[in-house]
């Protein structure tokens, strides 16, 4: 079974073109399958059937694995065996009509008007430091963009008399997001002093640098990010995504139109921001129970 697996993974790898992350998990969960047809004394993929599938994924479910876990599995298993099928190892794929459970869709973390005011004020604007601080915070949710597009941002990509940023989304497709005056004022005094006392090289093109003087990272911000939220004192995890999440939410609560929303977001389809119109519906619900005497 290892030399199927080795084989597989070698495929998706070199033509697929899958990245690390995508092939670890999918060499998880074979490995997990592998180790449970062991125990079974099944070590021929010839010999596997529905019967060793569903008994491998009722293991998972027993073990409280998540509805998203098994789905993913189950796409795992599809997809190696049809390789199987593919390469003429197998005759017929056991897993293809596998039923992937329903996977209850959570709406995302939006933080509150105070406790974003509560999350920006957190920085010491008098250390360097924390003037980037505050700048990248204000940013971030002036605009919307992911933590990615936050750090690759070069210099050339801040323009604060148009009042627009230039950033580079998944696949490296560019678009223009508008910000406010707030963030921009912010990025300017990090820009004219704070910038040049933690950058060690002219040559830099990053925004944001560490305090080695080179480009921040993704890990370097979600540090951050976590200091200043343990010092809100608010309630629940907060990622990068949870002020993205807070921008497209206060956006539409103030009025702003679903479609420019997704533009700004860099959504290519405007299901994933229909997303933020129902979190809109519930706190207008809320208001209405709360504010109503016949609700």
């Amino acid at each position: 079974m290892q030399n199927y697996l080795d084989e597989y993974s070698n495929y998706l790898a070199v033509e697929k073109g899958l990245s690390k992350n995508t092939l670890e998990s999918y060499r998880r969960d074979l490995n997990k399958f592998t180790a449970y047809l062991s125990k079974l004394d099944v070590n021929d993929p010839a010999l596997v059937g529905k019967t060793e599938i569903n008994g491998f994924l009722m293991v998972l479910k027993n073990n409280n694995s998540a509805s998203s876990t098994i789905s993913r599995t189950i796409a795992s298993l599809r997809s190696f065996f049809t390789f199987l099928v593919q390469e003429g190892y197998l005759d017929n794929n056991p897993a293809l009509d596998l039923e992937s459970p329903k996977i209850e869709k959570k709406l995302p973390r939006v933080l509150t008007t105070d406790e974003i005011d509560r999350l920006l004020g957190q920085p010491k604007l008098a250390e360097h430091k924390g003037l980037r601080d505050k700048a990248m915070l204000e940013l971030l949710y002036a605009s919307g963009i992911r933590v990615s597009e936050l750090i690759d941002l070069n210099l050339s990509d801040f323009d604060p008399l148009v009042g627009y940023l230039r950033c580079r989304g998944k696949g490296q497709k560019e678009r223009i997001v508008p910000i406010g005056s707030v963030a921009i004022n912010y990025v300017n005094e990090y820009m004219s002093g704070a910038r040049s006392r933690l950058c060690k090289s002219n040559g830099e093109t990053a925004l944001f640098v560490n305090q080695h003087g080179n480009r921040m990272t993704r890990q370097g911000f979600w540090k951050i990010l976590k200091k200043y939220a343990l010092k809100s004192n608010i309630n629940g995890e907060i990622t990068p995504h949870t002020i993205r999440h807070s921008f497209a939410t206060h956006l539409l609560e103030n009025g702003a139109d679903l479609r420019s929303v997704q533009e700004m977001l860099g959504h290519s389809d405007i299901t994933t921001t229909q997303v933020y119109t129902q979190i809109t519906r519930r706190k207008i619900r809320e208001i209405y129970d709360k504010a109503h005497p016949r609700a």
